[in-house]
């Protein structure tokens, strides 16, 4: 079971590379690895569990964060709506994205960063991404709003950027926030 103890801070070197490509089919090792990740998430996520081992909530994990430096993420969230996106995807990319831009109001986090960091940082407001689930299935989601967002956010950790990176005031100060 992974725990906080197996998170990467800010500062490791291994969250400012861009991880490598997973050659698919994925092996027993990696398929384990990504169905660990969205555990993690759904356990953080758990009052009970996350008090018990001591998890910080997260709704997004990429594979560098916990060490391994490959193309994985898994995200756990709920939209505005109360759907569910429960994914862990291998080798994603996005394929398309819509032109118009948003941001997290009070800002992103990162269970690699200890601390506030405050500030927007604009995203797609939508966005088209490709993969493969852990089980070697194609996935195509269309996502919007917050999962959206979630997935761009882990994809930058795929390409060793860390949200900070991103924060760019002026050109949210243009856009409407998420949510209004």
């Amino acid at each position: 079971m992974l725990t906080m103890k197996d998170v990467r801070r800010e500062g490791d070197p291994i969250l400012t590379e861009v991880a490598t490509e997973i050659a698919l089919p994925a092996t027993e090792d990696e398929k384990q690895t990504l169905k660990e990740m969205l555990q993690f998430l759904i356990n953080s996520q758990d009052p009970e569990t996350a008090l018990k081992y001591e998890l910080r909530s997260g709704i997004g994990i990429a594979a560098p964060q916990i060490g391994i430096s490959k193309r994985m993420i898994a995200v756990h969230v709920t939209d505005h709506r109360g759907t569910q996106y429960s994914y862990g995807i291998m080798n994603p990319k996005i394929i398309s994205h819509s032109v118009e831009k948003t941001y997290l109001d009070g800002g992103e986090g990162c269970l690699s960063v200890d601390r506030e960091v405050p500030g927007a940082v604009p995203r797609y407001a939508r966005i088209t991404v490709k993969g493969v689930d852990a089980e070697g299935q194609p996935l195509k989601l269309r996502l919007k709003g917050l999962p959206s967002i979630v997935v761009q956010h882990e994809i930058d950790h795929l390409d060793g950027i860390m949200f900070y990176d991103r924060i760019n005031n002026e050109e949210a100060s243009e856009l409407t926030p998420l949510g209004r």
